[in-house]
């Protein structure tokens, strides 16, 4: 069976946006021993869509190491997996982990595995990367309805005879379908350096400003979207003056302007203002999978603090708020927002908020871990389905004492200064990060107690 590959090209020239879409049907040959192919470069080999190759994975065994971790956790109960990237992406229904592995000296492979048993599911076809092999690809998750995907890119250029023309600059996208490990390659031809989002319903990627496009992960049809063309609110004076495209909701293109943010086509962040605030000094900072952006507001009688907002995504309603002094921020970029896997807390930074249940206007509902006098910061990084928060006593999440916060009662309690924080929790297993004797990334999965 032949394997399709879509290449789509995007060209900007001034304020245009041209779209060329190619098809070009490559043969491929049947997967080798442990699924590799000896041939192809800079996508993925084999027969059309993928066939995926299940294989048993790493198990629990005595060896499984015993880090020190908060209580809630069973480090006597897991399983690990070692080497690979240590960037990895989860599913949380059906309940997998996704990380990239070497195959050879320049190709690489993505395998999925169970995150109840640690035991491998599938893995994809070995492929080069457009970026130098030195490094791992990255790696994202996406979920579009009831499709969840896996999501490798690399950067950089492609000459040969299946590329579009000899030496242009591309994308180098490959999909997984989470179930069972379907294949779909992606050439998106792309000037400059690319950010790449997977926030849903499709893959989004920009320049860093407000020329974009979107990949459907189901076919790979890319639709380019021009500066012109991102839907600037009326009378908004402040949305044409630093534009940027910040990620992509349910509803459509999440977009900012200097100090006003909108979801083209759908709703204006000036109507959606928290009580108190000015309408025009809105500015988001993150926009989390599970459809909530993160935004900075100023009050119209300033007093030395701004207030935070959760806002759904769809419809700009605002879910929680909380006032805090001041605390770093880098537009799209930090605090960064992580939700339980339920989607019913948020925390960033020093900003932690429980959106089970949608609050009034002008009503402050979340919380502020800023320094204050006799208390130290806390840096959130991680929060459970039970509203227990977890980071560090730092402006940063890279040093301090580790710390548990339950929600329930805002309360930083300190915890052993050798304590592993989970990073996430997909089916009741937490996910620790840390590394073996070798220095080679190792994942660690704990059953939560």
């Amino acid at each position: 069976m032949g394997q399709r590959v879509i290449r789509t090209a995007l060209v900007a020239g001034g304020a245009v946006l041209a779209l060329l879409l190619v098809l070009a049907m490559c043969g491929g040959g049947k997967n080798g021993e442990n699924g590799e192919n000896k041939d192809g470069a800079g996508k993925g080999d084999g027969p059309a869509g993928g066939t995926a190759s299940a294989s048993p994975g790493p198990e629990a065994t005595p060896t499984l190491p015993r880090l020190a971790t908060p209580t809630a956790y069973d480090a006597k109960r897991g399983w690990r997996i070692t080497g690979g990237s240590a960037e990895y992406a989860v599913s949380q229904e059906p309940a997998l982990i996704a990380h990239v592995e070497r195959s050879g000296t320049d190709r690489f492979v993505l395998r999925a595995h169970d995150a109840r048993t640690g035991k491998r599911t599938w893995s994809g076809r070995p492929w080069r990367p457009l970026s130098d092999p030195a490094h791992f690809p990255r790696l994202l998750a996406l979920q579009d309805g009831d499709h969840r995907f896996f999501i490798t890119w690399s950067y950089g250029k492609v000459s040969g005879p299946d590329a579009l023309s000899t030496g242009d600059s591309v994308v180098s996208l490959d999909i997984y379908d989470v179930k069972d490990g379907m294949q779909r390659h992606v050439d998106l031809p792309w000037a400059g350096v690319p950010v790449v989002s997977a926030t849903g319903p499709d893959i989004l990627v920009t320049d860093g400003a407000a020329t974009s496009a979107t990949v459907d992960p189901l076919t790979g049809r890319a639709t380019p979207v021009a500066p012109k063309d991102l839907g600037y609110p009326k009378g908004c004076a402040n949305c044409r003056s630093k534009t940027e495209v910040r990620g992509l909701t349910p509803k459509g293109l999440l977009v900012s302007g200097r100090t006003e943010f909108w979801v083209r086509g759908a709703w204006h962040s000036a109507a959606f203002a928290p009580r108190g605030t000015a309408p025009a000094s809105g500015v988001p900072t993150s926009l989390t999978p599970s459809g909530h952006v993160l935004a900075k507001w100023q009050p119209k009688k300033p007093d030395g603090s701004d207030l935070w907002a959760v806002h759904d995504a769809a419809t700009g309603k605002v879910l929680a708020t909380a006032a805090c002094r001041k605390p770093a921020i880098e537009p799209g970029a930090y605090p960064r927002a992580v939700t339980s896997p339920s989607g019913d807390y948020l925390v960033a930074g020093n900003l932690a908020f429980d959106l089970r249940t949608p609050v009034p206007q002008g009503a402050t509902t979340g919380h502020c871990f800023e320094e204050r006098e006799g208390v130290k910061p806390v840096t959130l990084t991680s929060v459970t389905n039970e509203g227990i928060a977890y980071g560090t006593t730092s402006t940063t999440s890279a040093s301090g004492t580790p710390v548990e916060v339950p929600l329930a009662t805002a309360a930083p309690a300190a915890l052993p200064d050798t304590a592993v924080l989970p990073e996430a929790e997909v089916a009741n297993i937490g996910l620790f990060r840390t590394t073996d004797r070798q220095d080679r990334p190792q994942l660690i999965g704990y059953l939560h107690r």
